[in-house]
């Protein structure tokens, strides 16, 4: 090729190139806009899609919008009755006596009544469980007892240790006859899904079930990263836990990032509520499964069909506390648990108490927290020291200054990876479950929740809360002021993006 030919040809490509690549930003940066999403995540998107070229639209095409697989969209709309004329008969199963509650607390269980459709139900017994060995030894001991069924969904899965026992337990469990039901999440497991371990354990008899899979190929029509991140056990549609605690044992669950043994609290329920559990398991494992096998004539025979199956029925009073679950994620709706939180933080008068690992709020939470410090609120947020994600963790430092000349007093701790995820309000009522506060957990995940009304079972979980807080450092305005410039520019770099994260 002569000298000219050359020329020529390389001017029409490099003219090919800028016309592409402004096309491909004006035109996903519209795109953006007119998804009338968050106004933090919006930004983060315009600053990914103007300042990468090509590689932020390929990241704003993966990863940009909430795209469930056609698939499960439809099996979604095929169960979709079900769900609702099972969440309809739960109305009257347990009322509560409001007149025994913080009235404080009453327009939170109105919202979340309408925004998800679950009532908050009475006569339930809580058992907190805070050792790791504990937590996993009492799933052990309900799984060894059980005689019908056994519903285990995990975020992630992980052999080795007393995991390996809580798998004996279940092929014992199918051998005597008990059907167990294993969904675990395609990313948060994906080792535990191609080892030995769960070929043993569907040999066994144990139905293993992936959660939303993932891969390259399905990049391309849904979007990878949206993750199931519940935590439920049911044992025989009676005994249920959720909380934070993985299915790990954490002496061999990360040990090699340095920030320590992650630390988890989970519930031990007994009551009405376990139904909500167990109809939220089901209705999971269902978008996974042939939804088709559950229909027979009419909804009323397909719904006795599936609590027959599943165990689901309505459960006898164990205790006295009112609980409200609220599921959270695509597809419910969308914001529930932003909302929620919201009028949770609004609603405290005297003391807000909260720990979660990941700290990654948008503007409208932050606004929350300084008003309830500027209004007289102890709000403590407690976090962990040193966390396993270096982009979260600059994401969160970001914001301590401006929270802190507000009033609002933020702990490190110092014990390991504080996983808990605890909301305490005026020591009268709280939230317990998979959420952090973060956009993931808002927006992405698909998450659960649980709102107590029961000022004896707060003043526990404030226990808890308090001995995480003697354990850590109280963060004061000359630990930021000697930060370096470096820091200070990946705190804000990490700030801009954290809508994202």
């Amino acid at each position: 090729m002569d000298p000219e030919q050359s020329h020529w040809s390389s001017h029409v490509i490099s003219t090919f190139l800028f016309v592409a690549d402004i096309t491909i930003r004006i035109g996903l940066s519209t795109r953006a806009v007119f998804k009338k999403r968050p106004y933090g995540v919006t930004i983060a998107w315009l600053i990914v899609i103007l300042l990468l070229p090509f590689i932020g639209a390929i990241f704003y095409l993966l990863f940009g919008e909430n795209r469930i697989s056609d698939k499960r969209a439809e099996r979604a709309q095929k169960t979709l009755d079900h769900y609702q004329n099972w969440l309809q008969s739960l109305s009257d199963r347990s009322p509560v006596d409001w007149s025994s509650v913080n009235p404080e607390s009453i327009p939170l269980s109105r919202q979340a009544s309408r925004l998800i459709g679950m009532p908050a139900m009475s006569g339930n017994d809580l058992e907190i469980i805070t050792s790791p060995e504990e937590i996993i030894r009492a799933i052990q001991a309900d799984i060894e007892r059980a005689r019908s069924t056994c519903h285990l969904l995990f975020y992630i899965w992980e052999s080795g240790g007393m995991i390996d026992e809580i798998e004996d337990a279940l092929i014992r469990a199918v051998e005597r006859g008990v059907t167990c039901r294993l969904l675990v999440d395609s990313i948060g497991s994906r080792d535990f899904l191609r080892s030995d371990n769960a070929r043993r354990l569907r040999m066994a008899g144990i139905k293993v079930v992936e959660s939303l899979p993932a891969g390259i190929i399905k990049a391309f029509f849904a979007r990878i990263d949206v993750r199931n991140h519940r935590k439920i056990v049911v044992i025989d549609g009676e005994i249920a836990y959720t909380g934070s605690q993985n299915m790990v044992d954490p002496t061999y669950f990360k040990q090699g990032e340095g920030v320590g043994q992650w630390i988890d609290m989970m519930v031990r329920i007994r009551g009405p509520v376990v139904e909500s559990l167990g109809g939220t398991f089901i209705n999971d494992w269902f978008l996974e499964t042939d939804a088709d096998q559950s229909r027979i004539r009419s909804l009323k025979e397909d719904i006795s069909n599936i609590r027959r199956i599943a165990d689901i029925y309505p459960c006898k009073p164990a205790g006295t506390i009112p609980v409200q679950l609220v599921p959270s994620g695509p597809g419910l709706a969308s914001d529930a648990i932003h909302k929620l939180l919201l009028t949770t933080i609004y609603a405290a008068r005297r003391e807000l108490i909260l720990t979660t690992p990941y700290f990654v709020p948008d503007d409208t939470l932050l606004t929350a927290f300084k008003s309830a410090a500027e209004r007289g609120v102890d709000v403590r947020l407690i976090l962990p020291r040193k966390n396993d994600s270096k982009l979260v963790q600059f994401a969160s430092q970001a914001h301590y200054e401006d929270m802190m000349e507000s009033g609002v007093n933020i702990y490190l701790f110092t014990g390991g990876l504080l996983h808990s995820k605890t909301i305490t309000v005026d020591g009268d009522y709280s939230l317990f479950g998979s959420v952090n506060l973060d956009m993931r957990s808002f927006w992405l995940n698909f998450e659960l929740t649980m709102i107590i009304y029961d000022s004896d079972f707060t003043a526990r979980i404030k226990e808890k809360q308090i001995l995480y807080q003697q354990q850590s450092h109280h963060l004061v305005p000359s630990d930021l002021s000697a930060r370096p410039l470096t820091v200070r520019f990946k705190e804000n770099v990490a700030m801009l993006i954290g809508p994202l994260l």
